[in-house]
């Protein structure tokens, strides 16, 4: 027991020599009860007692009956009552002369200098002592006193405290009787801690909605794993949610890093929760002991650094302390029974823009900069990963977004530091390579060969690169290396791509990985291209989309060191897409590697293929026509009537008054040669050239005719059927003549058919030319509404030699409905969006069922 009086000094100050009798007082009051209950006076020091007993139910007792004698004393002055505080402990002590030597010793007085004024603390060993049945139990007077005085007295549990000097956490009681004060503040010491949740040192930015997810989970499931791939957000996410159900543990929350617990997870914890090892007790012992009861939640980090250690004590745990839940973050489960496995999915896009943009003001100097825009595309290269936005701030000190952006495609190369330091977390090599070490020979193999696969891949493609890869596929999904998709497909980041790329090199597996795949795109090529009948299927973008990323990555490689024939042949396939949707530029440059790798053997038919690809992705007309002309010339070294037709017909000849007739000469010579060599189908270019310029001129029966047999071309053309643009211009040659009707039916065919096969540039023009039908059948503000909405599909290749018609047509809608409702009507269709744009004008009215239509009537009856 130690005991002093509170506010001595300024008792002292007041009372001036009066306060030695007030302090002799309060030491005969103290004695005389510590003589009656069996204290033993170790040591006084001005207003402090250090006493001891040998049973604590007559500790308690003391206490209780000092505190009685001091406030029944009849001090001088009723200011001049001493205010005597008291702690009690509980323990094992040694003694070394006339004193003791323990720890225990300090810790009583630790629990006494918690105390206020009047108040009595005991710790909880004392707590646990005090029985009246061991007091009711001994002899004489001293027990019969002790017993009568615990008779009235009670315990108030205050909570765990943390005491000055000690690491460990101490639950204080106030020892309650009658004639007692009850009401005492807080104590005097820090309340022990309800977590160790580290204080962040950067704002957290976003992921609301997972935090949510992620709290009701834990609500509902004892044992919750946080799995993704390494600089996901796991540890940050996981101290968030521990903030956020820090009131539903009473226990607290407490949370270690299996990475940095050299002494043990079980020593990790117990230093967490402020519990000391026991003399001859496993530590883990202790630990289970204290949680036993408390509603706590503990948070395990970084468990792949010891995923057996952290599955063992999780199991621990659980099955000991029955109100315990444990949250792990790992980048693969524990694998336990009832274990919630929840993958971290990356950011959202907001969330990614949000902590790009903090992060970016941070590195420069707290400045925010104009460049909203390029931070948010960006973002959208980095593939919603925490660790690569952070590493792409502190880049943005060096350049612009925009300038950054344009280096992702080596992720590694764009955002790792040489000059970083070995922590996973410092750069995205340290980061996988976390991950890498800890694969199979079979699992690091199949993860290197999936590597030069552009975007996700089916199991049928995963086994072609492993004839048994089942297991290997199954441990990089668990290990959070590929992503399973719905499919089910299989998908790999950037990231780990890059850095995969990096470990195929370094094996010396690139060339035959890098064939293989050049391989496996001609495979799906011709299961594109070819129907099960062995006939050439309709080219159709939609068909292809979803391989142009794989078809591209193995045209790269043909360029830089595969085979140069079977770049080719990807690139004729691709040539399409890059027209349509852009890469042109792109297109033009691997070509120009394939060329390189041709050589001066190359046979006449392949540099002729090339020559015409490349004249289709240029813009320069000059470009054109000298490409054009060499793809003659080989064309006709390769004796090829087909690829001379398509080299002829391709020059073209700008369509104005100057060049009519000569434009009509060339197209029809272009004609005869391709009827005469037996080539008819590849003449279609022409004969639409040439069918164009008979509506120009108004000829529109000439027009009419010669589609008319146009359509037999068509259909042999597989790179055309798609686009129907005989079906167009005969819409085109109706809404000249008036006819509705036709010009409805013809239009409406080829909008739905551009629109399957994904050709968005020529189904714009057949919305531009519903508009003006619309505009002709007296509906200028639908007709303005589609035109505004045609400018939705900006970007994409539309037909240039129109361009003329529709301003004049646009004009026409501006007189009519005058200024302010053609801008507003025009607006409407812009920001409806191409999608909606398209619905609309699919579903403008056929003429046949207006009010008042010939035909309608006749169905009508």
């Amino acid at each position: 027991m130690f005991t002093d009086i509170e506010g001595s000094t300024r008792l002292a100050r007041m009372l001036g020599d009066t306060y030695r009798a007030v302090l002799n007082a309060h030491r005969s009051v103290l004695r005389a009860v510590l003589s009656d209950f069996g204290g033993v006076e170790l040591l006084t020091e001005g207003d402090s007692f250090f006493v001891v007993f040998d049973n604590a139910d007559a500790a308690v007792a003391a206490c209780v009956e000092a505190q009685r004698r001091l406030a029944a004393h009849d001090w001088p002055r009723p200011d001049a009552v001493p205010k005597v505080r008291m702690g009690l402990h509980t323990g094992r002590a040694t003694p070394i002369g006339t004193e003791y030597a323990s720890a225990e010793v300090h810790r009583a007085a630790r629990v006494s200098a918690a105390a206020h004024g009047g108040q009595v603390l005991c710790s909880e060993a004392t707590a646990l002592a005090v029985t009246a049945t061991y007091a009711v139990a001994g002899r004489g007077p001293m027990a019969t006193a002790a017993a009568a005085t615990l008779a009235t007295v009670d315990l108030l549990a205050l909570g765990s405290f943390r005491l000055r000097g000690f690491d460990d956490d101490e639950r204080l009681y106030q020892v309650l009787a009658p004639e007692l004060e009850r009401d005492f503040p807080r104590p005097r010491t820090a309340e022990a801690p309800r977590h160790n949740l580290p204080a962040e040192h950067s704002s957290f930015a976003g992921r609301s909605a997972e935090v949510a997810e992620l709290t009701a989970l834990i609500s509902h499931h004892r044992l919750v794993s946080v799995v993704g791939p390494g600089g996901a957000g796991k540890t940050r996410l996981s101290l968030a949610v521990g903030e956020q159900v820090l009131n539903a543990y009473p226990g607290g929350v407490w949370t270690i890093d299996a990475a940095n617990a050299p002494g043990g997870l079980p020593a990790a914890l117990a230093a967490a929760l402020g519990l000391r090892p026991e003399p001859g007790r496993p530590l883990i012992d202790t630990v289970v002991e204290q949680c036993a009861e408390r509603r706590m939640l503990v948070v395990l980090q970084t468990c792949d650094a010891a995923p057996g250690l952290t599955a063992t004590l999780a199991h621990r745990l659980l099955s000991r302390c029955r109100r315990l839940d444990v949250l792990t973050t790992g980048r693969a489960p524990l694998g336990l029974p009832g274990e919630t496995v929840w993958r971290i999915p990356p950011m959202a896009p907001a969330d990614a823009f949000a902590l790009l943009r903090d992060r970016a003001a941070a590195a420069r100097g707290g400045r925010r900069g104009d460049d909203d825009e390029q931070l948010a595309e960006l973002a959208a290269r980095l593939e919603g990963s925490p660790l690569a936005i952070e590493l792409a701030a502190a880049r943005l000190r060096l350049m612009p977004p925009a300038l950054l952006a344009r280096r992702l495609d080596d992720p590694i190369g764009a955002l790792d530091n040489d000059a970083c330091g070995d922590g996973r977390h410092d750069s995205l090599r340290n980061n996988l390579e976390w991950s890498y070490r800890s694969l199979g020979s079979r699992a690091a193999e199949l993860l290197r060969r999936l590597a030069v696969f552009a975007g996700p891949v089916d199991l049928a493609t995963v086994d072609r690169c492993d004839d048994d890869a089942l297991g290997a596929l199954s441990e990089l999904a668990d290990k959070s290396l590929i992503e399973v998709l719905p499919g089910p497909r299989y998908r790999m980041s950037a990231h780990v791509r890059a850095y995969a790329l990096r470990r195929l090199a370094e094996a010396g597996d690139e060339r035959a990985v890098r064939d293989g795949h050049l391989a496996w795109s001609l495979d799906i090529l011709d299961r594109v291209a070819v129907d099960t009948d062995g006939q050439p299927r309709t080219v159709s973008l939609t068909d292809l989309g979803p391989y142009v990323a794989e078809w591209q990555a193995a045209l790269r490689w043909a360029a830089e060191g595969g085979d140069v024939r079977s770049g080719l042949r990807l690139a004729a396939a691709l040539n399409p897409w890059w027209r349509e949707y852009g890469g042109a530029q792109e297109g033009r440059s691997l070509l120009a590697g394939l060329f390189e790798r041709l050589g001066a053997d190359a046979e006449p038919a392949e540099l002729a293929r090339a020559y015409l690809i490349h004249a289709d992705l240029t813009d320069d007309e000059a470009e054109r026509d000298e490409v054009l002309r060499r793809a003659e010339r080989a064309a006709r070294r390769a004796g090829d009537p087909a690829l001379l037709v398509r080299a002829l017909g391709g020059k073209q000849i700008r369509l104005d008054e100057r060049a009519d007739e000569a434009a009509e000469r060339s197209y029809r010579s272009v004609i005869d040669q391709a009827e005469r060599t037996g080539v008819a189908a590849e003449s279609l270019p022409a004969v639409l050239a040439l069918a164009e310029l008979f509506w120009r001129r108004g000829a529109l029966t000439e027009a009419a005719e010669l589609l008319g047999s146009a359509r037999q071309l068509e259909a042999a053309r597989p790179e055309d059927r798609g686009r129907r643009a005989v079906d167009w211009l005969l819409g085109m040659v109706a809404l000249r003549r008036g006819d509705l009707v036709a010009a409805h039916d013809h239009l409406v065919v080829a909008l739905r058919s551009r629109l399957r096969h994904g050709f968005r540039g020529a189904a714009a023009d057949a919305v531009a030319a519903i508009a003006v039908r619309c505009a002709l059948g007296g509906d200028p503000t639908t007709a303005t509404v589609l035109f505004g909405g045609a400018e939705a599909a900006r970007g994409a290749r539309r037909t240039e030699s129109f361009g003329a018609f529709w301003s004049a047509q646009q004009a026409a809608l501006r007189m009519a409905l005058g200024d302010a409702a053609f801008d507003d009507a025009y607006a409407e269709g812009a920001g409806l969006g191409f999608d909606r744009i398209v619905a609309m004008a699919l579903a403008v009215e056929h003429p046949d069922l207006e009010d008042g239509a010939a035909r309608f009537a006749q169905i009508a009856r």
